[in-house]
């Protein structure tokens, strides 16, 4: 006969935090949010680390080349959506990793002997103001000057004549030599007024660039994300179906993380993907998989599939309605107390400590700062940023209001059928996991994280936690009643019509 759990499936709403005491060191200044993301022995450090514990989900509706550089630069990573060719995942990840501080090679060069519409041609396809000229065009050949979109005139030059006519040549040009340092780099930039610096080989070969914008960014974003070669980390979500010939493109394009994206993770088809994957590349990729909402789930993925992370959910998203068309999931605070019983068991017994990532069901901060506390070392969010300006969608005007399209890989819309074909080749969706959608607009990336992790960092000192190790050890939950949540809100009052007061 089935076996039935005892207790209720629970959400994240049905808890609050019980404060705890907070120290004069507790200050949000004080504040460590770095969150493992590779597992990693009992004492040691994981050999990936998030600076913010957020990472955005592999759908299409969310996670293109602007959430990836954007929620890099602030510290967390986006999962490139998978439902898509290879050539075009795969170059989207190029594109985050272009995004350097420090010496980047350059990918945007031309012979002298280029034709002015040839230039304009290569800046519009690639996005770019300043290019290298080199005398092969290639980004190692022999420096022979520098042209930008101020050097000539679009609608007056003769865009027939050659660069050479308009680029400012090496005899002008401020340049570094192979073996300055970064600060040395950006120390000539700022005293000659400069934008880009090029670095020469002692014979005049080109090397790479500094770029001003680098600099500037890494100052505004101190808690950027960065790989071994100062490029913004960039994450994929790849699945069972052809991962022996999308994850070799994607490491070819420099992805650091991977995830298997699937509703429901328990299977041999992710633990064989996962051990090939390991095979091959070993510690150079981080690997994740799921979902899952259970200890048993947890602890196959763990022990068979060889994993560094596991997502944990079900059926939580705003968009997912797995749980109504197939009668499977849990609530979401429910499954992830229980994986992280089981991460916990797993770490006493092994001494490797796992990372969770709890993916889905999280309506507001203060859900996201309830399953942080709950144990997930990070959590996956999708209607969260789709609300951003950084997510792949237009925007639309709906009564007034600016929305943008928000729709579940599950669905009709996405045709990811790779997703829920358990490795097998399928015409298609038998019926949808997911919806289709608007959701408002609220702003960048930037901002909407600066209010979330305010209210994170304010907590954490709220319950006498400096780093989230502290926070989850600290924390003590209580369930609540209807009426509580009612007390918690706004009660007995009217608002002034110009919104400036209230009045009892």
């Amino acid at each position: 006969m089935s076996h039935v759990l005892d207790g209720f499936s629970r959400t994240f709403s049905e808890y609050l935090l019980i404060p705890r005491l907070t120290k004069k060191i507790h200050m949000t200044s004080n504040v460590s949010l770095l969150a493992p993301v590779a597992k990693f022995k009992k004492g040691e450090t994981s050999r990936l680390q998030l600076n913010l514990p957020v990472v955005s989900a592999s759908m299409q509706a969310v996670s293109g080349v602007d959430m990836g550089v954007a929620l890099a630069r602030q510290g967390g990573a986006a999962f490139v959506f998978c439902s898509q060719t290879i050539e075009a995942q795969a170059a989207m990840i190029s594109k985050i990793k272009l995004h350097k501080a420090g010496f980047v090679k350059s990918t945007l060069n031309v012979k002298p002997g280029a034709t002015l519409r040839e230039l304009l041609d290569l800046m519009r396809r690639e996005g770019h103001s300043t290019v290298a000229v080199t005398s092969d065009g290639s980004p190692t050949g022999m420096f022979e000057g520098i042209i930008t979109d101020n050097d000539f005139w679009e609608f007056e030059d003769d865009l027939s004549s050659i660069v050479s006519s308009h680029m400012t040549p090496k005899e002008k040009v401020i340049f570094g030599e192979i073996g300055i340092g970064l600060r040395s780099a950006n120390e000539l930039l700022h005293k000659h007024k400069k934008e880009a610096l090029p670095i020469l080989e002692k014979d005049g070969k080109l090397n790479s660039i500094v770029f001003k914008k680098d600099y500037v960014a890494h100052k505004n974003n101190p808690l950027e994300l960065l790989d071994n070669e100062k490029r913004l980390v960039a994450a994929a979500g790849i699945n069972t179906h052809d991962y022996e010939v999308r994850l070799p493109a994607l490491m070819e394009a420099g992805v650091d993380i991977v995830a298997f994206d699937s509703s429901d993770g328990f299977s041999e088809y992710q633990r064989d993907a996962a051990l090939w994957a390991r095979e091959k590349y070993g510690d150079s990729i981080v690997i994740g998989a799921g979902n899952v909402v259970s200890a048993e789930g947890f602890r196959y993925l763990a022990e068979e599939a060889k994993v560094d992370f596991v997502k944990v959910g079900i059926g939580g998203g705003s968009i997912c309605i797995t749980r109504e068309q197939k009668g499977i999931g849990r609530g979401q605070a429910s499954a992830l107390l229980d994986v992280v019983a089981e991460r916990n068991r797993y770490l006493e017994e092994t001494g490797i400590y796992i990372p969770i990532c709890s993916d889905g069901g999280l309506a507001n901060d203060t859900q996201i700062i309830i399953a942080l506390a709950m144990g997930a070392d990070f959590v996956m969010m999708g209607r969260y940023f789709a609300m951003s300006d950084e997510s792949p969608t237009q925007k639309v005007t709906i009564k007034n209001s600016i929305f943008k399209p928000y729709w579940g890989e599950g669905s009709n819309r996405a045709r990811n059928w790779q997703r829920y074909s358990e490795g097998k080749t399928v015409d298609g969706l038998l019926f949808e996991e997911g919806i289709d959608g608007y959701v408002p607009v609220i702003g960048p990336v930037k901002d909407m994280l600066s209010v979330t992790i305010g209210k994170l960092r304010s907590t954490m000192c709220n319950l006498g936690s400096l780093n989230l190790k502290e926070f989850t050890e600290n924390a003590v939950l209580t369930l609540v009643s209807g009426q509580s949540i009612v007390e918690g809100g706004t009660s007995n009052i009217v608002q002034d019509e110009s919104g400036s007061g209230v009045r009892t």
